[in-house]
């Protein structure tokens, strides 16, 4: 068996005993927390449709992001705790 064939499979069993809850020797996992959407938004007392507007945000993506049925990407992620820390700074930067 050709030596990227056995890396695969050791990589891929791996895997399954990670998704299984097991520790893997030399193996990092990363958490990334994803913002409470909903909470940033009712935070500034905001309605879906204004926070929506005001953040350049498309209205079906926000309602996707708070009903779970998405998850916001690393970028709109990092996007929305900007949101969350300067939220005058980053609407005025988006303004119209």
């Amino acid at each position: 068996m050709a030596k990227f064939a056995k890396e695969l499979i050791t990589s891929l069993t791996q895997a399954a005993k990670h998704a299984r809850g097991g520790k893997v020797k030399g193996m990092r996992v990363t958490a990334v927390e994803l913002p409470d959407v909903k909470a940033i938004r009712r935070s500034l007392r905001m309605s879906q449709n204004r926070f929506s507007a005001a953040y350049r945000i498309p209205l079906a993506t926000l309602k996707n992001w708070e009903q779970g049925r998405r998850q916001p990407d690393a970028p709109a992620a990092a996007y929305l705790l900007a949101i969350k820390r300067k939220p005058k700074e980053i609407k005025e930067a988006v303004a119209h």
